[in-house]
């Protein structure tokens, strides 16, 4: 095994934006000695026309070869020295380094490398940081509503006699026209609705409220100026309707077989609201975190408007695009084989920049102030997220064991830490909301991002 190419000296040149030079120097006989040891090799291997194998002379070897081996063992000395380099100098670097101006100079082999690195700022305005955390509570008539959500969600259908209404599920052929002529996706045989669930265009539910099994109808309704369809949008249309069946809904019964649906084999009605509430109490808890989490941080941003390396943004564009293929690829499968780059980058750009700059200001804050994730808090994290789960020592044993598991979990919890601090240093104010309110705020925060 060849020996390690030594560096003999590195220099480092800070730029604008967030930018380094390293200019990195090694010796020629170190470069030569492995040229040698490349065209000696060859000249054992080589299969060329007037000679034998292994009979080759060393010197036609160099003759016809030398050149082109010895910038290969350039290309490999800098492949092998430039991280080495970036290592020895400490510098935080962002994506790959360019290299230019090679040359070889006074016995040495001359080469700069010319990366982005981590910003070096001083993270300002922390006392200025002013929010509003927002806090809520479970009461019975949220514990009554939750249960009763959790019957609508398993409610099933019977055929009823008589007009439909509201809540009600028919089923319904339809043909729409507009100007007298059928359009793309206005036909269907079959068709469940809901009415009353707002699924449709407006006054198309309303159209067929009242109506009855084996009852034929045209209605007219005009389709929303903003609709997706732009040769719609804004058109009156007809529909011919055609009401197969009606079915009313039926709720599940508070008993015994609705209790065991969600793990309750014991303590009925009760058992089951305790069970709920303990389930809301954890979305609250987690959902007041987040919200916290998200005006601190912004907060934060507000007071410091930094710089990101165009590299640094083009990562975190392509981990979002990775992201939301994976997710793709989870809700509806296939998805593997797509190219994220398919994906257009101006979708990300803008969250891209702001978790970007965010991570640059976490860890200075980190670094500052010598923030170490707390051990505790890992420990009490992972066991209320098991809470969730069948099995709540078995999931306590692989997050706490699982290195990759572990490190995301210490991650999230330091950065909870960062939250505590800045808080420390600067102003919340308790607002206290309703359980729903809560969670609608976060589920619209999340559907932003």
């Amino acid at each position: 095994m060849a020996k390690a190419i030594e560096i003999n000296s590195i220099s480092v040149e800070k730029g604008d934006n967030n930018s380094a030079t390293l200019t990195v120097k090694v010796a020629v006989d170190q470069i030569q000695s492995r040229v040698e040891g490349r065209i000696r090799s060859m000249a054992r291997t080589a299969k060329i026309d007037g000679f034998r194998k292994g009979k080759v002379p060393v010197s036609h070897i160099r003759a016809q070869y030398g050149a082109g081996i010895q910038q290969e063992v350039i290309n490999d000395t800098i492949r092998d020295t430039v991280f080495e380099a970036i290592k020895q100098e400490d510098v935080r670097a962002v994506g790959m380094p360019n290299i230019d101006d090679v040359k070889l100079e006074n016995d040495f082999l001359v080469y700069q490398a010319t990366l982005d690195v981590f910003p070096e700022i001083d993270v300002q305005g922390i006392d200025k940081i002013d929010v509003e955390r927002q806090t809520a509570s479970v009461n019975d008539e949220d514990v009554d509503e939750m249960v009763e959500n959790l019957r609508q969600q398993r409610q099933e259908f019977s055929v009823k006699e008589g007009a439909a209404t509201d809540g009600d599920q028919v089923t319904i052929d339809f043909v729409g026209r507009v100007d007298g002529e059928e359009f793309e996706g206005g036909k269907a045989e079959d068709f469940k609705l809901t009415l009353g669930a707002g699924t449709m265009i407006p006054g198309f539910e309303d159209g067929i409220t009242g109506m009855s099994a084996g009852e034929e109808k045209t209605i007219t309704v005009t389709f929303p100026e903003d609709y997706q369809a732009e040769n719609l949008a804004g058109k009156e249309a007809e529909f011919d309707i055609t009401v197969k069946t009606v079915e009313e809904p039926k709720l599940p019964e508070l008993n015994d077989e609705f209790f065991e649906l969600f793990g309750v084999s014991e303590g009925g009605l009760d058992q089951l609201k305790t069970d709920v509430r303990k389930n809301m109490e954890r979305e609250i808890k987690s959902a007041s975190r987040n919200q916290i989490k998200q005006a601190t941080f912004d907060a934060l941003l507000e007071q410091n408007e930094i710089d990101i390396p165009e590299a640094m943004l083009e990562q975190e564009v392509n981990r979002q695009r990775q992201q939301m293929m994976q997710r793709f690829a989870q809700q509806f499968g296939g998805g593997q084989n797509l190219d994220p780059e398919m994906l257009p980058r101006e979708l990300f750009e803008e969250e891209a920049l702001r978790t970007a700059r965010l991570g640059v200001l976490i860890s200075r804050v980190i670094e500052e102030n010598n923030l170490e994730v707390d051990a505790e808090r890992v420990k009490t994290f992972i066991e209320e997220m098991a809470e969730n789960y069948e099995d709540p020592a078995e999931v306590i044993e692989h997050f706490s064991t699982d290195e990759n598991e572990r490190n995301n979990i210490e991650a999230v919890v330091l950065e909870d830490q960062v939250v505590d601090f800045l808080l420390d240093k600067g102003k919340v104010t308790d607002k206290e909301v309703s359980y729903k309110d809560l969670l609608a705020s976060q589920q619209q925060s999340r559907g932003m991002m």
